[in-house]
Parts: structure tokens; sequence; C-alpha cells
């Protein structure tokens, strides 16, 4: 295995020296090599520490002479269900939805009533199919029927009615960070995170982040981040709206870790109890979590929504080590920090456990480890789940990197890359062999060769063949030295 890693790492080198001459202009000066900008190299230590996660997985099933196939449709499903458990939405603080509209006689009929209505009041209908948005004057409201003063177009079936609520005073605030200080009527429950929507009857609306605020007798001061405008006076209306999180961040993204390890222990209990072959079992997965993940989101791209600036600095962050005089920066990806430890751990897990060597014996010969003691069903077990869940943790990384998750592309081809990088690692698709190192090693090659073909201006179309013939051609030349060691120990032992 020694050997291996040696021969994938001087291929690293070579591709690495190659790239650094023919980025220069001229050749011999390195200072101009675009290959070595700091730009060039914190994406390269991004993407090798993405798809080498996926890497480390999938040699885990790979070691035990299986195959995962459904590690991108995994990277997939993954980042939808983080967007989807993540998803943020404001609602009115007082309102209701609307059961119909009756354009006769001026009326919305509401599912609830709308509490604190009184005549000459004013509410904010939105939402309908036929009946037009606007502001309406409250003409009388009882239970669950508000009539209004102005002319309703078109009857209606949907929508919502909220109320809208006077604005007593605005103060631009001198403070950095802080746009304005308003003051609404009434007592309201709002906190930071929650906002203000900010109605007038000509000039449009326009919704602002609280700050922060202050709960009063009879009104309610509120902090909002950004300034309004000269425009907005007390003749605003304002609409307060509160925050609903599905879940918090932690129980997000545990919820999805738990989700993916239990698709790969079904993975594992259909290889082991139903004996059926892991490729059949993982492409079934393959197509199975693409289509959910087109069906969750209705074909649409998802998003993560206010957590583009806080969280997804852990898929597309970096710690920055230094910044030269032209004031330009260098940093570490914080992807790359995951791998060290998953890696370190799976590292450690493979060398210096007993559970570790009974993989590679599974590997090597599942009838024989059997016949040993190994539980051989469990050891599958915990390949399989160990290989979906690094899927899971490499998918919402590359979804906090991306922003943005379409369901139909997101993670296509990643289970390929991810097998490529292992067998260049090291890993033999028969089983019993294996080393992390030779995985992150693998998938540094394969991010390098992405890296020459944008670099060296290599049309985009020959991408694939590029990448498949030097795989091709390291598994040929591992197979040839593999050979050839075994021609000689043959020869020694003949001698």
């Amino acid at each position: 295995m020694k050997g291996k890693i040696l021969g994938i790492l001087g291929l690293l080198i070579a591709l690495c020296v190659f790239m650094t001459l023919m980025t220069s202009d001229p050749w011999y000066n390195f200072s101009t090599s675009r290959f070595l900008q700091a730009g060039n190299i914190q994406n390269l230590l991004s993407r090798t520490a993405l798809y080498g996660i996926l890497g480390v997985g999938v040699s885990f099933v790979i070691i035990t002479s299986g195959i995962d196939l459904s590690i991108g449709s995994t990277v997939c499903l993954s980042g939808v269900l983080l967007a989807i458990f993540l998803h943020t939405e404001y609602r009115p603080d007082v309102a209701s939805v609307v059961t119909s509209v009756n354009a006769k006689e001026n009326t919305f009929r509401t599912a609830l009533p709308i509490p604190g209505l009184s005549p000459g009041d004013k509410v904010r209908y939105s939402g309908g199919r036929r009946a037009p948005t606007g502001l309406y004057t409250v003409r009388s409201a009882q239970s669950h029927v508000v009539v209004v003063e102005e002319k309703i177009s078109r009857d209606d079936d949907q929508g919502e009615v909220a109320r809208a609520l006077v604005v007593t005073s605005v103060e631009r605030s001198p403070e950095s960070g802080v746009g304005a200080r308003i003051v609404i009527a009434g007592q309201h429950h709002l906190k930071a995170r929650d906002q203000l929507t900010l109605v007038h009857p000509k000039s449009g609306l326009k919704t602002e982040d609280i700050l922060s605020a202050e709960i009063g007798d009879l009104s309610t001061t509120v902090m909002i981040r950004n300034d309004p405008g000269e425009r907005l006076t007390s003749e605003w209306l304002a609409i307060p709206q509160i925050r609903h999180q599905r879940m918090s961040v932690p129980m997000a993204l545990l919820s999805v870790l738990l989700i993916a390890s239990t698709l790969g222990l079904i993975h594992g209990l259909l290889v082991t109890r139903a004996r059926l072959q892991p490729f059949v079992v993982t492409l079934c997965g393959l197509l199975i979590y693409r289509g959910l993940s087109r069906w969750l989101t209705g074909d649409n791209p998802a998003g993560l929504g206010e957590y583009s600036d806080s969280l997804c600095q852990l898929g597309s962050g970096r710690l920055t080590v230094y910044t030269n005089a032209a004031g330009e920066t260098f940093g570490i990806p914080y992807p790359f920090f995951f791998l060290v430890v998953i890696g370190s751990a799976a590292a450690l897990f493979l060398n210096r456990t007993i559970w570790g060597r009974y993989l590679f014996a599974l590997g090597r010969n599942e009838e024989a480890a059997r016949f040993s003691g190994i539980d051989t069903g469990k050891i599958t077990l915990a390949a399989y789940v160990v290989c979906t869940t690094l899927a899971a943790v490499g998918g919402m990384l590359f979804a906090l990197d991306s922003l943005s998750i379409s369901p139909s592309s997101f993670g296509n081809f990643f289970e390929l890359y991810a097998i490529a990088a292992a067998v260049l690692g090291g890993c033999s698709l028969r089983g019993g062999e294996g080393s992390v190192l030779g995985v992150v090693i693998g998938t540094a090659v394969m991010q390098i060769l992405n890296n020459l073909i944008m670099l060296l201006k290599i049309s985009g179309t020959l991408e694939y063949a590029i990448i498949g013939s030097v795989i091709l051609g390291g598994v040929l030349a591992d197979e040839f030295v593999k050979r050839m060691a075994a021609q000689r120990r043959l020869r020694q032992k003949l001698q």
C-alpha cells in the first residue's frame, strides 16, 4: 500500500510541476504562474476537501468489496433537506386567512377573527388570485367578517388580511449599522430578527429587518437595519412580521445526518439480509433520492435564505493565513479542516482499531472472515452508514458553498468522482485494500486535472474524456506494477 501511495503522490507532484510551468510566462518565472495564485490554490483546497470527504466515505464501502452509486443523489437530498429544515418565513402578527371575498358587499370573510379591529383602522389584503392587493379602511368588523369602505373589484376565495398599524414617529439613527428608529401604535411582541413591512397607499411597500424592539404601554419602538429613505414619514403604515423557523440550526444539521445514516442502514440491510447486490441497491438509491429531492422542492431551486451570510461561511469561508503587501490574502478554506478531522478519524479507525482490521479482512475474503468469528453483517452495515453519513456531510458543505441547490443537477456524477478518487488512491474494487491518505491524494489529482482543463483553456467538452483517460492510465499502471511485483516475488521463491 505504501508503494501505491508513493506512486499517486508522485503523479500529484508531477501534475503540480507541469501546471506551474505551463501557466508561467515565461515558463521559468514561477511568480507569474496562474496555477500558484492564491485564489487558485484556495479553490483547489476547497474542492479537494469537499470531494475528499465523499471519497473517504465511499472508501469504507469499497474496502468491503462493495460499491455505492447513490452518493451524488445523497448529496443532493442532504442539501435539499438542509434548505427545507432551515426554511424561515415571516407571518403578520395580527392577521387571518381569507376564506371568501365578496366584491358586491365589500367584505372579507376570514378563517379566524382579527382581534382589535375598529372602524377606521387599516387592513392590507394580499395573496388573492383575482382580487387586487391593497390597503382598505375598516367600516365594521364582526367575528369573521370585515367590511371595508373602499370598493373591492373582484370576488376571491384566497388571500390574507393583516392589520396595518399607524407609524407614530420616524427618526433616522446616527449609529453605524442602524437605519432608523420607528414607533408603531400598540403592544407587539417583536424581537430581533423579526421584520417590519412598511406600507404606503401610493408609494408601495418595503420590508426591513428588526435589530431590536422595546415594548411600551401604548406603543412599540423598533430599530431597523437599513435607512428606509427620506420618503418614509408617519403617513406610512406598519405590519409587524413574526419570524418562524422550522428547526434550529443544530437540530437541522443533526436531522440531516440521522436521515442519511438511516439510508445507509437500509442499504446495508438490503445487502446483508436481503442478499441484494450493492450495485443494484445503490443504483435504486441513486434514482429514488434524486426523485425525492425533485419532489420535495417541486423541481425548483432551493436556497438557504438568511443563512447565506452566516452559516454558509462553513462551506465558502476561509481562515486567513497571511496578507501580502498588495492586500491579497491567502486562507485555508473551512471545508479543509473538516477533511483533516474526518480523514484523521477514518485513518485511526482503519489502521488502529480492531474494527478496521475486520473491515479489511471482510474485503479480502468474506467467508474466511465469517469463519474467523467476525460479524460480517455488522461490519458491512457500519461501512454503508459511514458512507452515506459522510455523503450528507459533504452534501451540506456543498450546499453551503453554492448557496443554491438545483435538485435536477446538484450532485450529478459526484459518485463517479468519489469512486475514481478512491480507486486512484489505492482502493481495490475487489476489496480488502485502501488508505485514507491515498484517497485524499487521489482526490487532489482529480481536482488538479479539472484545474488543468480550465487554466490551459482546453474545451470543457473534453473534461470527462481527459479525466477518464488519466484514471484508466493510473489503474493500468497500478495493475502493471502489481503484476511485476508478483513476478519478482515468484522468481525470488524459485531461486
